[in-house]
């Protein structure tokens, strides 16, 4: 009889550290990590599709009077023109989007403390993925995978809108021409992947400081996250009579647009053009780099963090 060859372990002895699982196929720790992190908290999704319902909604019974909006619109000035009929599709993507960051930093907050609070953290550490690999798949939720998802869910509403508008303008005898003109449709959809890009970058110190506070504090992580600063920005008010630190939070909260877009001669805000787009700018910004320093440093001491701590 042929001797029959020993088969291959199921998982190698380093397979933390190889990434080979089954038969010395790939495992991608970090690709399933980030499924793991849609499995267990559906409303990193599910949140914005709800939000995406109710602008549609609403957009839906603003129909009932739209005709008349659009005839008044055509009586102003070029740039209210065009700013009026702009406005909700602006509005559509400023929602979803502020959606996913509000989600992604609530999901932050609880990342890694939510795992040390129902002892699930004990499971994990069997498991063969490092600590490296579960902080990053629990950073690219809100870095990665929710621009992304706000992006796939603001295409197509706008683009129903748009439909449902040049219906309705149609059905009433005026041309959705000036609609489509206006607001063109694929030159929008990159400037939303743009801005989403900016917007996250200029928030990554702020996800890097919550991940880092949800691995740290053992109880009220919100109040940890924001009472420092608070307090802070109180102290030097009745100390100093100044608000630099107020000033701080707002241009890292919305300071990104003036940066990564340009707006000169516009006396509403509104980006209608690719020409607006200033990525040159922008990456040449100070604070950008200090911000991603920042947020890498977080990264890394909550990495430290986790290897050290046990559930609560």
């Amino acid at each position: 009889m042929t001797a029959q060859p020993n088969p291959r372990p199921l998982f190698s002895g380093n397979a933390g550290a190889n990434g080979l699982g089954y038969y010395g196929t790939p495992t991608r720790p970090l690709y399933w990590s980030i499924w793991r992190e849609l499995w267990e908290n559906r409303s990193i999704y599910i949140a914005p599709l709800i939000v995406a319902v109710v602008v549609l909604f609403g957009f839906l019974v603003s129909m009932i009077h739209f005709p008349e909006r659009r005839r008044a619109a055509l009586l102003l000035d070029e740039a209210h023109r065009r700013a009026a009929i702009h406005l909700p599709y602006s509005v559509a993507a400023t929602m979803i989007m502020m959606t996913g960051i509000i989600v992604g930093m609530f999901y932050c907050l609880d990342a890694l403390y939510g795992e040390r609070r129902d002892r699930s953290i004990l499971f994990w550490k069997s498991l063969p993925v490092s600590d490296l690999t579960t902080v990053l798949s629990k950073a690219s939720i809100p870095l990665l995978v929710l621009p992304l998802l706000s992006f796939a869910i603001t295409v197509p509403v706008q683009l129903i809108m748009l439909l449902i508008s040049s219906a309705v303008l149609s059905m009433n005898g005026l041309s959705p021409a000036m609609t489509w003109t206006y607001f063109p449709f694929f030159q929008q959809s990159l400037i939303l992947l743009y801005g989403l890009i900016a917007v996250t970058l200029w928030h990554a110190p702020i996800y890097g400081w919550l991940l880092l506070v949800s691995g740290w504090v053992r109880r009220a992580t919100f109040l940890w996250a924001v009472l420092p600063l608070l307090a802070i920005g109180i102290f030097e008010r009745i100390t100093f009579g100044t608000s630099y630190v107020g000033l701080f939070v707002r241009h890292r909260l919305m300071g990104f647009g003036p940066e990564a877009f340009d707006f000169r001669g516009q006396s509403m805000p509104c980006v209608n053009s690719l020409t607006q787009l200033t990525p040159g700018r922008y990456l040449s910004t100070v604070g950008l780099w200090v911000g991603l320093v920042f947020a890498t440093a977080c990264l890394v001491a909550a990495v430290r963090l986790r290897r050290y701590r046990g559930p609560l």
